[in-house]
This record gives C-alpha cells, sequence and structure tokens, in this order.
C-alpha cells in the first residue's frame, strides 16, 4: 500500500485549518521564516518519544488558519540520524497538507538533494527559493518559473530575514492544500541497470503492507535503509541486497554511491538550466572577516575579544541594573518585620524578586547577545575554532554552544544539548554543562569574592572552572563508552543580524526559564523558608557541622544558605543577609571562607530546575547520578581549595 496525500483540513472558529511542515537542509533560514510565519504564536516540545525538539506556531492568512510545524534539518530521508527518521515518519504517517522545502539559493545544487527525495517521497511540496539576495551577491542568478517548470512544483523566490515573499509562498501554498494547483512533479529516473532493479523490486513491493510509496521503498531498499529494511518481509530484503550487489558488480561502487551520483548528475542538469552566473565570484568584505574569524591565530584572539566582551558588557550592565530593579522592591517590603516574616517574604515574594532581578539585568541581555551571534552565524565558526580542543574531550566544536548557554541558565542550555548527534554526546554534554557557573552563580562570585576580596579573584575562579570543565567533561568520556564523532557541520555565510528574528530568538530562551524556572523559585523558596521558620531546619547546621566547619572551614550557620542553594543559588548570599540582617559580608566571613563558599557555590548540586530538566531528558537515575557526583565533587574539591587557601594566604 503507498503512501497518499489528502488534505487534512478543517474547520477552526469558523477558518479553513491546514497543516504545513517546513522541511530542508540545516542554515537555509528555516527557521528565520518559522520565526516569521509565526512571531510570538509558538511553542517547543519534543517529538514523541524523542529528544528531538519540535517546533509548532501558527499564522490566520486570509481568514485561513495554517499551524506550521518546522521539521528537523536534515540532508536526506534516509535514516542516518534520528532527525531523518522524524521528518520522514511525520511527513508519510501525518500527512501535512502542504511541506515548504525551504533551500538556500546561493547553494542551489546541494538542498536540491534533498528536494528531489521529498519529490520521489510523493510529497506536496512547494519550494521556497531562499536566500535569493544572497545568492545575487555571489553573481548568482535562479530562474523561479524555469525552476518550477523542471521540477513540477512551485516554487517562490524568498528573503525569510526580510520578509520578502513570505505571502507569496503561503498563498501558494494555501492554493496547493486546496488543489487549485495541479502538481506535475518530475520523474526521479536513473540509468537502465538501476532502473531494472528498481521495478524488480516494485513488483515484490506490491503483496507488502507497506505505507510508503512504492518506489521510494524500492529506491531506499537498494541504499540499504535499516528502518525500511525492518517494514518489509525477509524474502524482499534478501532480493533487495542481491540486486544492490548486482550494481556493484556493474559499477564497481556500492550501489548508494551509485543512486547518490546519478542524483547529482540530474542536479547537474536542473542547474545548468535554472541558473545562470551573472558574473565572476570575487571575494567581498563579508568574505574576507570570515578568513579572520576563522584563521588559525588570528580567530581564536578574535574570539576571546568577542566573549570577553560581551560578558563584560552583561554584568556591568547587569549589575547596574539589578542595583536599581532591587532598591525598587526594597520600596514596597514592610518596614517592620520580624526575622521569621524576613525569611518567608524572601521565599515567596523574595523568589519572584530574585527571578526577576537576575531575569532582567543579566539572562535578558544575554540571551540577546547569544543570539545576535546565532544569527549572524558566528557561533558555527566559534564550534570549528574549538573542534580539536573539544574533541580532546570526546565532545565536537557543537558542543561549545550549550556551554556558553550555560553561563546565563543551565534550564536552557541543557536543551541546546539536543544538538549533538549522539545520545552519548548529548550526556557529555549535559555533564559539563552543569559544571559551568550560571548567572545565579556568578552572582555568588561577584557577590562574595568580586565585591569584598577582589575581582582578580573572581576571574581566577572562573579560570579554575574553565580547567575543571574540560576535566569533567574528559572523565565523562572515559567512563561513557563510546568513540567521538566527527564534525560534520555546515557553516552558514555571515550575515547582518534580523532583529525580528533576534527577539524572537531570544524569547524562545528565555520563556522555558519564566515557565520553568519562576515558579520552582517562588514555591521551593517559600517551602524552605516555612520549613526555617518552623526551627525544622535548624537542627541539620549541627548534623552539616563536620562538613561545612570542620571539612570546608565555613561557619556554622552556612548550612541552611547552603540547602536553600538547592532551590536557588543566589539564596546562598541572601540568606545570611537575611539571618544577620547585614550585607557586608566581611563582618560574616574571612577572605578565605568567601573564596571556598564561591568556590563550593560553583559545583554544587544542581539547582531543582537544571535537575527536572534533567531528568526530563536523561531520566531519573541519570539525572541523580549527575547530582550526586557534583555534590561529592563540591565537598571533597571544595576541602581540599580550603586547605591550599590556608597554606598560601
Amino acid at each position: 500500500m503507498s503512501a497518499c496525500h489528502k488534505p487534512s483540513s478543517t474547520k477552526k472558529d469558523d477558518k479553513v485549518s491546514f497543516v504545513m511542515a517546513l522541511a530542508g537542509n540545516a542554515n537555509v533560514g528555516k527557521s528565520t521564516l518559522f520565526n516569521q510565519l509565526t512571531g510570538l504564536h509558538q511553542h517547543v516540545g519534543n517529538w514523541p518519544g524523542k529528544t528531538v525538539e519540535r517546533r509548532e506556531g501558527s499564522l490566520v492568512v486570509d481568514g485561513y488558519a495554517i499551524d506550521i510545524i518546522d521539521l528537523p534539518g536534515i540532508y536526506s530521508l534516509s535514516t542516518f540520524s534520528i532527525e531523518e527518521l522524524i521528518s520522514r515518519e511525520y511527513i508519510v504517517f501525518d500527512r501535512p497538507d502542504v511541506v515548504i522545502n525551504v533551500v538556500d539559493a546561493s547553494v542551489l545544487e546541494r538542498n536540491l538533494y534533498f528536494t528531489l527525495q521529498l519529490l520521489e517521497l510523493q510529497a506536496p511540496i512547494v519550494i521556497a527559493l531562499n536566500m535569493v539576495d544572497l545568492a545575487e551577491d555571489k553573481g548568482l542568478s535562479v530562474d523561479d518559473k524555469k525552476l518550477s517548470e523542471l521540477l513540477g512544483v512551485p516554487v517562490v523566490p524568498t528573503v525569510a530575514s526580510k520578509g520578502i515573499g513570505i505571502y507569496e509562498l503561503i498563498r501558494q501554498a494555501i492554493n496547493l492544500a486546496e488543489h487549485k494547483i495541479k502538481l506535475r512533479p518530475m520523474n526521479v529516473t536513473y540509468s537502465k541497470d538501476v532502473e531494472e532493479r528498481i521495478k524488480k523490486l516494485m513488483e515484490l513491493l506490491k503483496d507488502e503492507n507497506i505505507y510508503y510509496p512504492i518506489r521510494f521503498v524500492a529506491v531506499k531498499l537498494l541504499e540499504g535503509d535499516e528502518d525500511i529494511k525492518r517494514r518489509v518481509s525477509k524474502k524482499v530484503v534478501e532480493t533487495a541486497e542481491k540486486l544492490a550487489k548486482e550494481i556493484e558488480e556493474i559499477r564497481g561502487i556500492p550501489a548508494p554511491i551509485v543512486i547518490a551520483s546519478e542524483r547529482y548528475a540530474i542536479i547537474g542538469k536542473i542547474i545548468k538550466e535554472a541558473q545562470k552566473v551573472l558574473a565572476p565570484y570575487k571575494i567581498g568584505l563579508i568574505e574576507k572577516i570570515d578568513q579572520l574569524l576563522t584563521h588559525k591565530i588570528l580567530g581564536y584572539l578574535i574570539m576571546v575579544a568577542v566573549f570577553f566582551s560581551s560578558f563584560y558588557a552583561i554584568f556591568t550592565f547587569g549589575d547596574y541594573l539589578s542595583t536599581i530593579l532591587s532598591e525598587a522592591f526594597d520600596t514596597i517590603k514592610p518596614s517592620i518585620i520580624s526575622v521569621t516574616g524576613e525569611i518567608l517574604w524572601e521565599g515567596f515574594f523574595g523568589g519572584f524578586i530574585a527571578g526577576v532581578t537576575l531575569l532582567i539585568p543579566f539572562v535578558i541581555p544575554f540571551y540577546f547577545l547569544l543570539s545576535v551571534l546565532e544569527d549572524v552565524g558566528y557561533l558555527p565558526r566559534v564550534a570549528f575554532l574549538l573542534d580539536n580542543v573539544m574533541h580532546k574531550v570526546g565532545l565536537h566544536g557543537k558542543a561549545i554552544i550549550p556551554l556558553i548557554m550555560g553561563y546565563g541558565c543551565s534550564v536552557p542550555a541543557c536543551y541546546a544539548c539536543r544538538i549533538m548527534e549522539t545520545p552519548r554526546e548529548r550526556l557529555i554534554s549535559a555533564f559539563a554543562v552543569t559544571f559551568i557557573p550560571c548567572t545565579a552563580r556568578l552572582v555568588v562570585i561577584y557577590g562574595l569574592v568580586g565585591t569584598f576580596v577582589g575581582i582578580e579573584w573572581a576571574y581566577l575562579l572562573l579560570l579554575v572552572n574553565l580547567v575543571i570543565v574540560i576535566g569533567m567533561a574528559k572523565l565523562a568520556f572515559k567512563v561513557c563508552p563510546g568513540e567521538s564523532m566527527g564534525l560534520i557541520m555546515e557553516v552558514p555565510p555571515l550575515r547582518l543580524p534580523a532583529l525580528k528574528t533576534v527577539l524572537t530568538q531570544t524569547w524562545n530562551n528565555i520563556k522555558s526559564i519564566m515557565y520553568v524556572v519562576f515558579p520552582i523559585y517562588i514555591l521551593g523558596g517559600g517551602i524552605l523558608a516555612m520549613l526555617y521558620s518552623l526551627n525544622v531546619l535548624q537542627p541539620v547546621e549541627g548534623l552539616m557541622a563536620p562538613l561545612t566547619v570542620e571539612w570546608l572551614g565555613l561557619p556554622a550557620y552556612t548550612g541552611i544558605p547552603l540547602l536553600f542553594g538547592v532551590v536557588r543559588k543566589e539564596m546562598i548570599i541572601i540568606m545570611p543577609a537575611i539571618l544577620f540582617g547585614t550585607t557586608n559580608f566581611e563582618l560574616l566571613f574571612t577572605p578565605i571562607q568567601m573564596i571556598t563558599l564561591a568556590f563550593v557555590a560553583m559545583y554544587y548540586v544542581p539547582c531543582v530546575s537544571t535537575f527536572m530538566i534533567l531528568k526530563k531528558e536523561f531520566g531519573w537515575k541519570t539525572a541523580c547520578y549527575i547530582a550526586i557526583s557534583q555534590l561529592a565533587f563540591a565537598m571533597f574539591i571544595g576541602g581540599l581549595f580550603y586547605r591550599a587557601l590556608h597554606a598560601l594566604l
């Protein structure tokens, strides 16, 4: 049984409703198009049973309610990755009304390889010929009408970053969904020896109960697609392997390579007719900047300068704005309040205040700048530069992206580990992320050490942290079996950032903090505050004294702040201020104790929000292992660190 795409249009609030999927290679502007179409009307979840991100959004155009599904960026419809399998199964089994195939007009030949497979899958497609402006800058002109004629499907030129061609694209998609456009997709035909064997398999497949188009299945069997093999009988698999072997004997190369080569030959003919070179390509200013950014020496210096200046700007601005916000909130605090009331106030309302004074001054600017760097195309270049370094700890360059995000908040950083190719690499990346000092931990470092000991000590702690993160990632690489993957990552062209895209991406990053972290901040802090006000937690100080006093060299009363730090790390310095009525921590801690407490806070057990994300991504068992290992590490190394400081100072 072959797949057929019937319209799944329904009525929604007296509007005709369609489902459309965005499909294409990575870095073709698919996410930019998605953001342009849906704005803030989008949400992010998981594909059922997978840890791959599922992005959905909605819009209304000319009375039509349209749901947009942003499929993972992939390069083929084979099933070498989870993303490829998800995209293929969604198109076949969920049957969207239209598949909008986004292609990069400046590298059309590479993008059309995926397009041909969509045609073989008999998907109802409209092509968004994106980045036509970039193609023109490279001296290329693509005839969209000729391309449409050759492929037999609608082709609409677009510049998603500027909103050009978006309305026409959606109108064409609606027309296709309503069957106002009749598709005449080109037949992807291979050489005689390959076609003969495809037809033999198609005859056998007539008796198979399979939902994919029969010809698509036959081609995939010759390519050795493991998922398709599992869907057909053993007899068909054996025949396919025999026929693939015959092709290899005739051509001297494996059948999958033969089929791929012939697809590119077909694409070459299409390119010859639909694309023209208007002028010889010359290296422009953008390319010269690109060469500097990836230079084997200057590239690293520029990278250090970019990140140092970014963090300096964030924390300078953040500290200033945080002070203003804190003072503003202090004006609404009751003037006469008991210690118990103070604790409850800081627990419940203080959770909200802490969230606001962290989110607005530090986290939003951090993710705004991160979104700018991402939209410009700089982060993939950082991944390229650091690939060799990251390989030595068992990861590849892409892992630097969630690690950088970890300096903002560990929650979205753990989500970002989904970009890694294998479950093992995702786990190692997430483990390393939990050792990165998030904004809340940085508040402890700067609030204690930076303010009262010296900023140079704060930077020293961050430098030591960098060494420890590398060491822990290396340890995880040794403990988790498997090989390090090579870096296969397309580096997009440099471009000016689109404000709408940057703002949307910033919101997508911080809304997980708004929806997940804030409630836990308020409820968790409130519950702990109630327990403390009821004198339930005070005996814990005595129980923790052998650890806090004898091993870490801290005052006994730091036991309670460390407990509160499980919910929110900045509570490690907020609680002493509440209990003793002062923010002059020189009265409460010695310089060595401040440095030690900040050091322990950097590696202390993940906060509740991060723990819940780890549980969601990897399960209870793994989340508990990570939390226990961090707690043990923080306490053991913290004691050694205290003794080293005591010997030196």
